[in-house]
């Protein structure tokens, strides 16, 4: 499965931050199953490539999985070879989104404005993660789509909620990323799949 194709299933990938790897996969099951169809798995999370790995070998082609917070060219390869897909970065860097995309891997870096925005196209990204999304609003990306490439796939990163996902979508974000929304450390996988499940209804009323 690629991107694409997850988010064409589900706009939603769920970022797992803390997640340790004996848990990783039984947490991904229940969020498979409420429709979600993407997880990412931060770098400062306890033994993050070891959980990716697992991610990879548990659900093959059926989820899409990779790395977040992923701030330097060298832990890409260390994804890669662990079996993950995406490669999430709060920032901007050209360096990380070339060695992705050299990989064959799909990166998704942080920006803010439509110089980082382009900087990162330029460099070979599709998928741009507006974050902090919250701190922008909705009105800041309407904006930007206007002058960004219709190829280019907007997602709405950090402090949006299920109750937020309807205006955003009308500004143009085709992707959400979710943390605490859909998972915290320590939460039982039954949380997780309540979580999902309600994420999940209000991404299908999001229009």
């Amino acid at each position: 499965m690629t991107l694409d194709e997850a988010l064409a299933e589900c706009p939603v990938v769920a970022i797992v931050r803390g997640i340790r790897p004996d848990e990783v996969v039984d947490h991904a099951q229940a969020l498979h199953e409420a429709g979600v169809r993407g997880v990412e798995v931060p770098l400062n999370s306890p033994e993050p490539i070891e959980s990716i790995r697992r991610l990879a070998e548990a659900f093959g082609d059926r989820m899409v999985t990779g790395a977040g917070t992923v701030l330097h060219a060298d832990r890409v390869d260390e994804v890669a070879k662990a079996g993950g897909r995406i490669i999430v970065s709060p920032n901007t860097s050209t360096e990380v989104i070339r060695r992705a995309v050299a990989l064959k891997l799909d990166p998704a870096p942080g920006f803010a404005t439509a110089t980082e925005a382009f900087v990162a196209i330029e460099a070979g990204a599709r998928h741009l993660k507006l974050f902090p999304a919250v701190t922008y609003g909705p009105v800041h990306l309407k904006q930007l789509k206007a002058v960004l490439p219709p190829e280019a796939v907007v997602w709405a990163v950090g402090g949006v909620g299920a109750e937020d996902m309807a205006a955003w979508w009308a500004a143009g974000a085709r992707a959400f990323g979710l943390g605490g929304e859909l998972y915290r450390a320590g939460q039982s996988v039954a949380e997780t799949a309540e979580k999902a499940k309600r994420v999940i209804e209000a991404m299908r009323n999001r229009d």
